[in-house]
């Protein structure tokens, strides 16, 4: 019977050293793995900030320790019921019922602790998790929204797929797999060794063909993990590249979901229907193509395992029965040789039986290391020099050229002053829209220098305006924060001629939907008139208006907004009378400025 108290001091000093060669030991890996290897390269360069006090606080860093020490609480734990599985297993072999009863009592203290060891692990991995997952998504999201790389990414050679699943799931998958498998490696190392340590002790002679090996059970059941585990990574290793295409088909197949959703209304004009569902299937084709690999792989993967396993259970019993019924040893002692080789082999099988998760992990490490190389390169992406000034606009050599290189306007010097007005016209292709993105600092391929007001100063109209999830009241304001004040925002609605939407400023709806295209650009009016910015890009703004509405909406901006510089694109000639002077690009670099 086990004597609680000393197993209690026992347990303590045991796991005190645990503790601090598993430190040490992490610590050495970490350090080769970041030095050596592509994965710990991968780990660190996403989550090495959020381990360093000096960057996040002590807290991670605690937290963590805190989860190694219930992990390894968890290894003695488990050593304890291997101990205690002797005990009873004798006891019933002796048939002594007081031994039997005092073992019982034995695995109600077990139980207990094994099941409140268990819910608080649970609970610190998940608040780990959590708090780890918020860390990172932050991250994330400043990368992807900093320099505008959620959009200069698109010019990229070789642009990242999918950047939502991304953020969203690869991060959750990253996270949460970090710290099982990290946890299930020190647990199966540990573990290795305290049953390892066991089962020498319950080990006889092993006789192969005539020879005898001390201790031989140990030595068997190490080389029969060693040789299954390097068939089995034989055989899993196409499992990487299949789950990385899992990720990448599926999202690709979502993404187009998405976008029949987004254009529904065109295609539903271009009775597109046909199309569409063949572009569908065609992607979730792939897909299933795909999982069928994935089957049939895992097929062959899962069942070495599992022959593995099934042998496994039975071989401690073969090797230890001529022991058993020559009485040199207990039931419980061939109980314990079974449980700990079951255990030894299982803990020497880690890896082997988690291939597939480590296969699914190298595949989210390349995915979010390859989101961030996308954003690192969109940031070295070229743009003009820009310098601030209070007031107009002025642009200096500004050569914008295609992403062929061909150019689209060379050597372009422009001087605004407040208030003035300028229309940019040409053919289509000549780059007037281009023009645009390259003064808003989109446009990668252009060089030249450019003065302007802070970034905050700056309004773009586009031609179908963006209007933001929520309401009616955030559009108007968009991209500055809503204003509690009605009647400007009635005022502003009444100005563009929407003023039968007053009543629904706080209603929250998809107003890109509601609206149509005509009330959108007479929103975004509305926009323009409440941030009274200092310079006004408009882009074929006025596209779906009549000339009346356009004239009227014109005449507003020029008597509500004097001292806005205002640049437009656009085709009419009945914007001419709006404009001091014309932009008229002629394609192939040339342009020529004049009086409108």
């Amino acid at each position: 019977m086990m004597d609680w108290s000393q197993e209690l001091v026992g347990s303590t000093i045991w796991l005190g050293k645990a503790l601090a060669i598993t430190l040490l030991v992490s610590a050495a890996s970490i350090w080769l793995l970041t030095r050596f290897s592509t994965w710990g390269r991968q780990f660190w360069r996403l989550a090495g900030d959020f381990f360093i006090p000096a960057r996040n606080g002590w807290r991670p860093l605690l937290t963590t320790l805190l989860i190694l020490v219930i992990t390894l609480a968890g290894v003695r734990v488990s050593v304890l019921f291997s101990n205690w599985y002797n005990g009873m297993y004798t006891a019933l072999q002796q048939v002594n019922a007081k031994l039997f009863w005092a073992s019982m009592w034995g695995f109600a203290v077990l139980a207990s602790v094994h099941v409140g060891r268990a819910l608080l692990e649970y609970y610190l991995q998940q608040a780990f998790v959590i708090r780890w997952r918020e860390w990172l998504n932050e991250r994330m999201l400043q990368r992807w929204l900093n320099q505008q790389a959620y959009y200069r990414t698109a010019h990229l050679a070789t642009p990242t797929d999918n950047p939502d699943q991304r953020i969203q799931q690869d991060i959750a998958s990253f996270v949460s797999s970090s710290l099982s498998l990290s946890m299930g490696v020190i647990d199966a190392l540990v573990s290795t060794f305290e049953f390892t340590l066991i089962l020498w002790g319950l080990s006889g002679v092993l006789t192969l063909f005539g020879v005898d090996i001390p201790r031989g059970m140990v030595f068997v059941v190490y080389l029969y993990v060693i040789v299954a585990t390097f068939l089995a990574f034989r055989i899993g290793k196409p499992l990487i590249r299949l789950n990385f295409l899992n990720e990448k088909l599926g999202a690709d197949y979502r993404y187009s979901l998405i976008r029949l959703r987004e254009y529904g209304e065109s295609v539903a004009f271009y009775r597109g229907e046909a199309v569409e569902g063949r572009t569908l299937r065609h992607r979730f084709g792939n897909v299933i193509d795909n999982l069928w690999q994935i089957v049939f792989r895992s097929l062959k993967f899962n069942g070495f395992n599992f022959i593995v396993s099934q042998t496994a259970a039975v071989f401690p019993f073969l090797i230890q029965a001529k022991r058993f019924f020559a009485k040199q040893i207990s039931l419980g002692d061939m109980v314990q040789t079974a449980q700990a080789f079951g255990q030894l082999q299982g803990n020497l099988s880690f890896f082997r039986s988690a291939y597939d998760s480590f296969a699914e992990y190298k595949a989210v490490l390349d995915r979010l290391t390859g989101f961030l190389d996308a954003v690192e390169a969109a940031a070295r992406l070229p743009q003009p020099t820009h310098t601030r000034c209070d007031q107009g606009l002025q642009l200096q050599d500004l050569n914008v050229r295609r992403p062929d290189q061909q150019p689209l306007l060379s050597g372009l010097n422009l001087s605004m002053d407040a208030g003035e007005a300028l229309l940019i016209r040409g053919p289509s292709g000549s780059g007037k829209t281009t023009l645009l993105r390259a003064i808003a600092g989109l446009w990668p391929h252009c060089d030249g220098q450019m003065q302007h007001p802070d970034a905050s100063q700056l309004l773009f109209l586009s031609q179908r305006p963006y209007l933001p999830l929520g309401t009616l009241r955030d559009a108007l304001y968009y991209p500055t924060p809503a204003s509690g004040n009605d009647a400007d925002a009635i005022a502003a609605l009444q100005a563009v001629h929407l003023g039968h939407l007053a009543a629904k400023l706080d209603v929250e709806a998809d107003w890109s939907h509601t609206l149509s295209l005509g009330e959108q650009q007479r929103l975004a009016f509305g926009r323009l008139l409440l941030a009274s910015p200092r310079v006004a890009f408009l882009d074929e703004a006025t596209s779906a208006m009549d000339e009346g509405l356009e004239d009227t909406l014109y005449r507003l901006l020029r008597q509500r907004l004097p001292y806005t510089t205002l640049v437009s694109v656009g085709h009419r000639s009945s914007l001419l009378a709006h404009h001091d002077r014309q932009l008229q690009l002629q394609g192939g670099g040339g342009w020529q400025l004049q009086a409108s």
